[in-house]
């Protein structure tokens, strides 16, 4: 590591009058004396700091925006300096840590709200406890990640006793759902100082409804999950899978958490996209005009932001939002390179961020995981916001969020996909049932990218919807689907899906390359004129469960 320290009126992003008359910023001149060095002596790791804040680049990727750590936050942040005894995953590791003691939070209290209902609950009162958990998670995330004032929602909670909560957790979520100039205009002032969230995050369906809160649910939420947690450090990408698996029933049985993991996303999303546009960055930043690789900087930043992405068994979400996060943190460096280094300015006639969640869709068959998807991806939007922040020294408007409706509810395998990208599905009309999807075709709206990790189910394992989707699935190629696992079946699928346009890829369990799936399995996707890009050797698939499937 090779550290250029500063003092504290230094701005580490700004050039310096250097003794030669040259103009470098910190970073730049550490590059240099590195350069110097014997290249065995070169360091992988370059740090700059004036006493307030720290920037740490990764030589392995000299021009990517560089993490920055401010002294304030060190207590805090100091994980981030692991790099200097470990290897990289440190990062990551902590914000498993921390995505996990968030579920495990979450899962305390629902189990002290789900107690309140007492043995004659039904499914519309665990909808609403659903719906209760991924409100309450929202307002913890926004007191700490400044979406809210710090602790704001802790203050105004803290000023009832717990009789008086259930009725203040009502009025919360109304005044968060209605506009600033629709509000009483005598309405209690902690309640007048949140701000308007939208999104229909907040909107009151009828049967919703909120259990009782008591002494021990109190302390639980207040003390516990927002004055003694912050939540502003979690990865929407591991929480959001964290989340729906502390509130799915059947995974709280089995004794742990099911997700798929950042690595194991990275397996399917780098070699299908994200290598190519790191590839193609890399080279215009070779280009030595200025302005000429500021047009391919524009032009390049207008087609990440045009692509479409599909997950058609999305779960939680984590494949979305783990490519959404990709694909922002590379605009980001598209921005940087595009500003080098200087204020952004007339910011309030043009938004440089382009990248958005609207490019992303999923389709999941449980209403929880579509809310807790559409909710992640949001938390990553935030996250990804405050990382621009710092680049283009802007704050930008969070708040209210926009309308975000493409993750739908419904059985993909009967769902015509290219319908979601269409506009043809009206909210309320998500799912479609196989007739109706024979009589209307498959429309012409392509997406450019689809990818996730489809449900693995063995043949004997199968329910009856299960095995009509294998029907429906292979109707096409005969109805000759053997033995082969039910994730086959997205396969098959997607076939309706693929051109020069659109590349799709999947998680999947190796039995559809063994045996008698084989030809089962290929033989009739080769003839539709499938054909394979690239894939991965066989490897262990991990689970948080203390009931681990042995699954490859």
């Amino acid at each position: 590591m090779l550290i250029e320290q500063k003092s504290i009126d230094k701005d580490l992003r700004k050039a310096i009058k250097q003794s030669d008359g040259s103009l470098l910023n910190p970073f730049q001149q550490a590059k240099r004396y590195a350069a110097e060095l014997p290249v065995s002596k070169h360091p992988r790791w370059v740090v700059t700091c004036n006493f307030k804040s720290f920037l740490i680049y990764d030589m392995e990727n000299p021009h990517g925006e560089p993490e920055e750590v401010l002294l304030e936050n060190l207590e805090k942040d100091y994980y981030r300096l692991r790099f200097l005894i470990e290897d990289g995953k440190a990062h990551l590791q902590r914000e498993l840590e921390v995505s996990i003691k968030a579920g495990e939070l979450v899962g305390k209290l629902y189990d002290a709200f789900l107690a309140q209902y007492g043995e004659n609950i039904t499914p519309a009162d665990l909808h609403s406890l659903n719906v209760l958990c991924v409100r309450l998670v929202f307002c913890l995330y926004a007191e700490d990640a400044g979406i809210f004032s710090k602790d704001q929602f802790y203050y105004y909670m803290a000023q009832y006793k717990p009789i008086q909560m259930r009725e203040a957790l009502k009025q919360l979520f109304m005044t968060l759902d209605t506009k600033i100039e629709d509000r009483d205009l005598f309405l209690n002032p902690t309640l007048k100082a949140f701000p308007y969230v939208n999104g229909s995050l907040f909107h009151q369906q009828p049967g919703e409804d909120i259990p009782q809160i008591d002494e021990s649910t109190a302390e639980l939420l207040l003390m516990k999950a927002s004055l003694g947690f912050d939540w502003s450090e979690i990865s929407p990408t591991i929480f959001g899978a964290v989340f729906e698996s502390t509130l799915n029933p059947e995974t709280r049985r089995s004794g742990g958490m099911h997700y798929t993991s950042i690595e194991n996303i990275h397996k399917v999303i780098d070699p299908l996209f994200l290598n190519d546009l790191r590839a193609e960055f890399e080279q215009i930043k070779q280009e030595k005009q200025d302005n000429k690789r500021k047009q391919k900087l524009e032009t390049f930043q207008d087609k990440i932001a045009s692509l479409t992405f599909l997950d058609p068994a999305c779960g939680s979400g984590n494949f979305l939002t783990e490519t959404y996060i990709s694909l922002r943190r590379l605009e980001n460096e598209v921005i940087s390179l595009t500003l080098k280094g200087q204020k952004l300015l007339g910011f309030e006639q043009l938004n440089p961020i382009k990248v958005n969640i609207h490019q992303f869709y999923g389709i999941e068959i449980n209403d929880f995981a579509v809310t807790v998807a559409t909710t992640a991806l949001w938390i990553a939007e935030s996250q990804m916001m405050h990382e621009t922040e710092r680049i283009i020294k802007f704050d930008l408007d969070y708040l209210p969020l926009k309308s975000f409706t493409n993750i739908h509810l419904g059985n993909a395998l009967r769902m015509d996909w290219g319908a979601l990208l269409s506009g043809k599905w009206e909210v309320g009309e998500l799912s479609v049932t196989q007739s109706a999807a024979e009589n209307s075709g498959i429309s012409h709206a392509k997406f450019d990218y689809i990818m996730g990790n489809p449900p693995f189910v063995g043949h004997q394992w199968r329910n009856k919807e299960q095995q009509e989707d294998m029907d429906i699935a292979f109707k096409k190629f005969g109805s000759n689907y053997g033995k082969l696992d039910y994730v086959a079946c997205w396969y098959a699928k997607s076939i309706e899906y693929l051109d020069n346009q659109t590349e799709c890829a999947y998680v999947s369990t190796n039995s559809i390359v063994q045996g008698e799936s084989v030809a089962t399995m290929w033989k009739p996707l080769f003839d539709a004129g499938l054909s394979i890009t690239f894939a991965w050797q066989t490897f262990v698939w991990n689970s948080q469960s203390n009931d681990k499937a042995h699954v490859h």
